[in-house]
């Protein structure tokens, strides 16, 4: 007799003493396990580990509810089915809900940005602005280390914006030079 032609299971045990539960679990993987499987794997992306899980999952709940279920192998087919779709729909919105997983193992390769270059570039340029003179030195403090403006930083050493502007001009151009001459 056919899988389709067969209409009730017998759920009795090899002892002869009706084992419900247990026949009903060994019967449905018997008889749909093939093909609830496939049709879970293909909703799952071709994952197989998940679509075990899924199919056992399922199986696993058509066991805690044997008894509610219509014995009819069309209806426990459906049932199956049905279940393990919403299975593998509340896995993906779980997935989307929480942040994705991630193996530990790579975190240890991330490579670290390398600021040695920057650093080694505020050095130089530290030690070009303390050849400068002391006004000179000042005027570039002011105005690119503090970004204020030439009238602020007029105000602030109490020189005119003029004067600023001059120191400025002759510090870059001494900052320029010792940095050329630096390489």
């Amino acid at each position: 007799m056919s899988r389709r032609q067969s209409t009730r299971v017998d759920l009795a045990g090899a002892d002869g003493v009706p084992d419900k539960d247990e026949a009903l679990v060994r019967m449905l993987y018997r008889e749909f396990g093939g093909a609830l499987f496939g049709h879970v794997l293909y909703l799952t992306g071709n994952d197989r580990q998940w679509a075990e899980d899924v199919v056992q999952e399922t199986l696993v709940r058509a066991w805690k509810n044997a008894d509610k279920l219509d014995r009819d192998p069309g209806m426990l087919r459906a049932w199956l089915f049905t279940v393990a779709r919403r299975i593998v729909i509340d896995g993906r919105r779980s997935h989307s809900a929480r942040p994705r997983e991630v193996d530990i193992a790579p975190l240890t390769l991330v490579p670290v940005p390398d600021r040695s270059e920057q650093s080694l570039s505020a050095m130089v340029v530290a030690d070009a602005l303390q050849g400068l003179r002391a006004e000179h030195r000042e005027a570039i403090e002011e105005t690119y280390l503090r970004g204020r403006t030439i009238n602020e930083a007029a105000q602030v050493l109490g020189v005119p914006p003029g004067t600023v502007k001059s120191r400025v001009y002759y510090a870059l151009r001494a900052l320029r030079r010792a940095l050329r001459d630096g390489e």
